[in-house]
């Protein structure tokens, strides 16, 4: 059964038909979220049934917009695994400390949630194909589910997008366009293409249904903790739609009572050469400014300038008590080498910009030892170039010489 009562806008309240092909509030033009019956969700599904259920984020299906009968369009995405970080907390002076390994969905990145929903959604309530603005895993996702369920995509990106995204959109049939400029550069060619091509333009938060598949990022959280929310929550804010898709699981859950007490302290995380949402927070500001020459960066996912969601954004970082910090292209390679080397993880630059940030937390007194932080590792840093590392040792001779050199190098 379909549990969603409606579709409502975010900051002036209007309500929207779920039934019909929506992007932003037709009366103030803000962001649009899914509303449910969440008593009848209670009332339909138990903590208890969800063990027997299989695992991907459709497991919570009941707090999905999909209808009666809906077949997702999908790679088993979700289910992504909650993993200790016993010696990078050790390493930190920290105690409990979870990475929620985001790079083991089936395009490498938190996208194939975001993208999988909306695709659904949108093929089911009419569209014909979709165009997307990207800054590289969100075209690449967009791609490969257009291509799950036959619907052409056009994925716009800046030049510098990393090639392993670029390669995984045209792998899977999209028209691939890059420009000069950032994320908002695309953004912007994107908002008059679609309309002109009759397609679905999926930019970030300027529809209502990937936030619903980032949503079951939080949904998995609450389960993978024995139904609890963690004390802190680090993510990477580029778009923002898991930093707003995350509390927004967790309130759900809450008046179900599934879970009980505040949410975490929320930290966005951002670089420093463009950081709008960190500007705007220690500022004040009601809302995000657009980021003026946005510098190009390890971590490309974080170089969005203009985020819809701002206003949405700072709002969960206050009412949390959270922070917002911009860490130095230097802390974030040095993190991900770290990250790397203490737990075998080998995450994007965007995600190990969350392990310098724990840095300047923990040095600064604002996380203590007996906090439980989880931190979103967004993707897998397979996808990106590689690092700069140190040239492997090349081994000539007989095998006699090479064990000896071997042996030697290997002594501690």
């Amino acid at each position: 059964m379909s549990f969603v009562s409606h579709v409502e806008c975010t900051v002036c309240g209007a309500r929207h038909d779920a039934k019909r092909l929506l992007t932003v509030c037709e009366r103030c033009g803000q962001m649009l979220a899914v509303c449910y019956d969440l008593a009848r969700v209670a009332k339909a599904v138990t903590r208890e049934a969800l063990r027997s259920r299989p695992p991907g984020m459709y497991r919570f299906r009941e707090l999905t917009p999909l209808d009666d009968g809906e077949e997702p369009v999908t790679l088993g995405e979700g289910g992504t695994p909650l993993l200790a970080l016993p010696r990078l907390a050790a390493h930190l002076g920290l105690g409990r400390l979870w990475a929620k390994d985001e790079g083991q969905n089936p395009t490498g990145s938190f996208k194939a949630r975001g993208l999988g929903m909306t695709i659904t959604r949108s093929r089911t309530l009419g569209a014909r194909g979709f165009v997307i603005p990207s800054a590289g895993n969100a075209g690449g996702a967009a791609a490969v589910y257009g291509a799950r369920c036959g619907r052409p995509v056009a994925v716009v990106v800046p030049r510098a997008t990393p090639a392993g995204a670029i390669a995984e959109a045209l792998i899977a049939g999209a028209h691939v366009f890059t420009l000069e400029g950032s994320i908002a550069t695309c953004g912007r060619i994107v908002a008059k293409v679609a309309p002109r091509v009759g397609w679905f333009d999926l930019s970030t938060l300027k529809e209502p249904y990937r936030l619903e598949g980032k949503k079951t990022m939080g949904l998995e959280l609450a389960e993978q903790l024995g139904w609890r929310m963690p004390d802190v929550l680090l993510y990477p804010t580029g778009g923002g739609t898991g930093l707003v898709g995350i509390p927004k699981g967790y309130e759900e859950l809450r008046t179900m009572g599934w879970v009980t007490g505040p949410l975490p302290r929320f930290v966005a995380v951002q670089a420093e050469g463009c950081a709008p949402v960190v500007k705007a927070f220690h500022e004040g500001a009601e809302t995000t400014a657009a980021w003026e020459n946005p510098a190009a960066t390890e971590a490309p996912g974080l170089r969005v300038p203009s985020p819809f969601a701002g206003r949405q954004m700072l709002k969960i970082l206050r009412d949390t008590r959270g922070d917002a910090v911009a860490v130095s292209e230097k802390e974030i390679v040095d993190a991900q080498h770290l990250v790397a080397r203490l737990e075998g993880i080998w995450t994007v630059p965007e995600a190990a910009a969350l392990v310098a940030t724990l840095v300047r937390l923990k040095e600064r007194g604002a996380i203590t030892r007996e906090a439980e932080t989880v931190m979103v590792f967004t993707g897998a840093g397979i996808k990106y170039a590689p690092p700069a590392l140190p040239a492997p040792t090349d081994l000539t001779g007989g095998d006699d010489e090479i064990v000896e050199r071997v042996i030697r190098a290997l002594r501690v």
